[in-house]
């Protein structure tokens, strides 16, 4: 058994598995990064794409993940899976399961591929901000612990109890002390927002995702670039109806490079 090379970062370590041999993996919740109910799902999301990045067959990086959260995950450790499903020229499917005591908690579905030089088009584009230095940090309550392992820096839909006209939220976001953006942070920043249902209703109210999909634009060269600077990542809802509503995000570099989206179905109860 091998272990995988944790940082001095707490999301490194947050993210260190036990290599058990056979596409099995030994992880550990991370207190740092506990949410006001189990785990921050974007962590979550994170260490199942280290669990591909560590496994012997592991083909490119990263193209697009679905995570489906099942069930709570709960304090302590668990287990994850990684298993291959199909190997082509230029892309892998795979599928992984995150369990605890023999209960599956989350489920997901990766896409790995190599990338080639084609034909380039962009037809979304950055929203314009203040630099982040024109922006002051926003500090969250203590009971959401994973957010103080970030620098946020909003520029619209800080979170206030009054209720909001609109559900979009754009900040900029780092690790907190900085990190090198990698893949697996990458993820879990397309998760940083908090429900956008707290925004319309200016208050906490019972929500939680339960399907996170992230389809990554950026290749390894423009992660390098990018080094430990801010991102900025915008979100919206489009509609909250009969118990779920829907988030979509982008994730820029400070140069205007789309670096990833996000999609989200969120169960709320108010």
């Amino acid at each position: 058994m091998t272990m995988s090379h944790a940082g001095h970062h707490v999301f490194d370590d947050a993210l260190s598995l036990e290599n058990l041999g056979d596409g099995l993996y030994r992880g550990h919740t991370s207190k740092p990064y506990n949410n006001m109910v189990g785990p921050f799902g974007g962590v979550t999301a994170a260490t199942l794409i280290r669990a591909v990045e560590m496994h012997p067959a592991r083909l490119g990086d990263p193209v697009s993940l679905t995570v489906n959260f099942a069930g709570p995950v709960a304090e302590g450790a668990f287990e994850i899976s990684a298993r291959a499903v199909r190997t082509n020229r230029s892309n892998q499917h795979w599928y992984l399961e995150l369990s605890q005591d023999g209960t599956v908690a989350t489920t997901a579905t990766a896409v790995f591929g190599t990338r080639r030089e084609t034909w380039d088009s962009l037809e979304s584009s950055p929203p314009s901000v203040p630099a982040p230095s024109d922006v002051e940090s926003v500090d969250f309550p203590e009971f959401i612990a994973w957010a103080n392992n970030y620098d946020m820096r909003f520029t619209a839909g800080a979170l206030t109890e009054t209720e909001a006209a609109d559900s979009v939220a754009t900040l900029w976001v780092r690790d907190s002390p900085p990190r090198p953006l990698d893949f697996t942070s990458l993820t879990s920043m397309s998760d940083i927002f908090y429900p956008r249902v707290f925004q319309r209703r200016g208050k906490y109210v019972a929500a939680g995702t339960i399907s996170l999909t992230v389809h990554y634009f950026a290749t390894a060269d423009d992660l390098a670039a990018q080094s430990d600077d801010f991102i900025l990542a915008t979100a919206h809802a489009r509609r909250f109806h009969k118990g779920y509503f829907d988030q979509t995000a982008e994730l820029w570099s400070t140069t205007g490079t789309l670096l990833a989206t996000g999609h989200q179905v969120v169960y709320y109860k108010d």
